[in-house]
């Protein structure tokens, strides 16, 4: 499905040929008509015109702009996740919201989590206008419901420990701006996401990142590189907030969970790289350990027993740099 402005293309219904367009519909056009994201580019009117490889090396050019836009907004980005992790280690959740595209990749974040985290899934949520359903069907009506995202929230149980990062490439989804303001108003932390320079859902929030990656190759189609710059944006928000927890060990998953054999696989490999230790070694530590890949890295370099490695883990809020070095120290 192409989003266009989180698919506001579907926000408010087209006057008919026989009648003028209403104050309503002109003045939703001309605030499409102002965001960068909604841009028509003339220099690509005749696109269709060109060859397959020619087209593809031109949407190849578009994307590869994607990760300047992104740096440009490092410094923001940082701020988030910093105030992110201080919330979630006093145990808040993080919460994503968004219609269309922007939810959808909210989502498949948010059940990212737990497999390579170890996460509970109550832990990293994503909500998506219009609920499940969305996230196969257009069910474009939802994004311009701000009521509806103060109902996902409440049924969450929305408190000032959790945040709330509402996602929206035109930053202008009323779903998205609602959901932040209703958070905002409980006390919980706020981030906005959007592609848009001085957007209404970055102003709502208490952080504000503003990707802004220029018109798209098809006008308005924001599943492109807005939807590229959110995903790469969510990535650094769920990815580095995990890392400021302690759920990584260097650049090593220690808190994977082994749920299938490949999983059981990387886990074992997971505890060579730390430690070095024989296939016999990480065995043995593991059967100890109840297959948790954290516990056993520390029985091995921290030459302690189970109990003990969890022990440590626990007192040390689960980073095992910490507990290693308790155990050592």
């Amino acid at each position: 499905m192409t989003s266009s402005a989180d698919a506001t293309d579907a926000a408010s219904p087209s006057p008919s040929p026989s009648s003028p367009p209403s104050a309503d519909y002109r003045d939703l056009r001309a605030e499409l008509e102002s965001l960068t994201t909604e841009a028509f580019r003339p220099e690509l009117s005749e696109i269709d015109q060109l060859s397959t490889l020619g087209i593809a090396e031109i949407m190849n050019g578009e994307d590869a702009t994607v990760p300047a836009a992104v740096a440009a907004q490092l410094p923001r980005i940082a701020e988030a996740i910093d105030a992110i992790a201080e919330r979630m280690a006093r145990g808040g959740r993080l919460v994503y919201a968004g219609a269309g595209t922007a939810g959808r990749l909210g989502v498949l974040d948010a059940s990212e989590c737990p497999p390579t985290f170890n996460t509970d899934p109550s832990e990293v949520v994503g909500l998506v206008a219009g609920g499940p359903t969305a996230m196969t069907t257009s069910i474009e009506g939802a994004e311009d419901s701000a009521e509806l995202a103060v109902e996902d929230l409440s049924a969450l149980d929305l408190t000032a420990d959790d945040v709330v990062v509402g996602v929206s490439a035109s930053g202008r989804t009323p779903y998205a701006i609602g959901a932040v303001e209703h958070a905002r108003a409980l006390g919980a932390l706020t981030v906005g996401l959007s592609c848009n320079a001085d957007s209404a859902l970055a102003a709502a929030a208490d952080h504000g990142i503003e990707v802004v990656v220029g018109p798209e190759l098809l006008t308005g189609s924001t599943r492109l590189k807005a939807g590229t710059a959110q995903k790469l944006v969510l990535n650094m928000l769920s990815t580095i907030t995990m890392i400021r927890l302690g759920k990584t060990y260097g650049n090593l998953m220690v808190d994977v969970r082994a749920s299938n054999e490949k999983l059981r696989a990387r886990s074992r490999r997971i505890v060579s790289l730390a430690t070095g230790a024989s296939d016999e070694e990480i065995e043995a530590a593991l059967a100890a350990t109840d297959g948790e890949v954290k516990n056993a890295i520390l029985t091995i370099l921290g030459n302690v027993d189970g109990p003990t490695a969890a022990r440590l883990l626990e007192e040390n809020n689960g980073h095992l740099r910490a507990a290693l070095a308790a155990a050592t120290g």
